[in-house]
């Protein structure tokens, strides 16, 4: 993996009204790398996540994507950076009375000029890429909620871009299609380079396929650890940290201690 940094977050505060959610948050993501934020409910993931993606503009600091300002009021590096990113939202986010190429194509029609025919063959292979040869004509709601998922992610890669976002994306998920889903997560990583952001608070997702984690925490209002999270697990000195990555409440590991 480069040390080049994809993702630069700087001195990021998050806020509702009077309520701060998180401040002073700052942390880099490298080419190639897979990093999840993680952390107890409440602490702010999904808040993170959305202003990495542009959704919401932060009071102060500011985030850069391959060296673009997420809140640039240039139209013209927006539409340049919305094709450097793809997001996968929690619940796959398709267009129910839209097919799965359907709903795969808008990307490419939306910021392309392909031909109908070279779109309808970028569709194919993404599809073919998350395993969904053959469902192009298939509407949501006639395949499985793990399916969804994999729909979703082709549409997230339409453009090839170079960052995917993920907002849970093994929620609603058996055991089996969530590591299923993970695997494909790590192919699609190792085979083409691309760097990934993660939301999950799943700890075998966790440890599966995160190079590095930020475990934002609520009561800190920020980030509380770094690294990698077979190493936090073991040897953080944050008793918030290890309780987290060990499934043990704090008020037990207090009470052992």
């Amino acid at each position: 993996m480069d040390k080049i940094p994809v993702i630069e977050v700087e001195n990021l505060t998050a806020r509702f009204g009077d309520d701060t959610i998180f401040a002073g948050v700052s942390f880099q993501v490298f080419k190639g790398e897979i990093l999840v934020i993680l952390g107890g409910s409440g602490c702010g993931k999904t808040t993170l996540l959305k202003h990495l993606i542009g959704l919401y503009r932060p009071p102060t600091g500011r985030i850069l994507i391959n060296g673009v300002d997420v809140n640039s009021r240039s139209a013209k590096k927006l539409r340049k950076l919305r094709m450097d990113f793809g997001v996968l939202f929690q619940s796959g986010a398709l267009f129910g009375s839209m097919t799965l190429a359907e709903n795969v194509a808008l990307p490419l029609q939306e910021y392309t000029d392909l031909s109908p025919a070279a779109i309808g063959s970028v569709v194919k292979m993404k599809l073919g890429l998350v395993s969904l040869a053959g469902y192009e004509n298939h509407l949501p709601e006639e395949i499985s909620g793990g399916m969804q998922k994999r729909a979703g992610l082709a549409r997230a890669m339409a453009l090839d871009p170079t960052v995917l976002f993920f907002d849970e994306p093994s929620a609603g998920l058996d055991p089996i299609t969530s590591v299923e889903l993970d695997n494909l997560i790590k192919a699609i990583n190792a085979g083409m380079g691309t760097t990934m952001v993660i939301v999950t608070h799943e700890l075998q997702s966790i440890f599966n396929i995160a190079h590095r984690v930020v475990m934002l925490d609520k009561s800190a209002k920020g980030i509380i650890a770094m690294g990698d999270p077979k190493d936090l697990k073991e040897h953080s000195p944050d008793l918030r940290v290890t309780s987290f990555f060990n499934r043990q409440p704090l008020e037990a590991k207090e009470v052992s201690a």
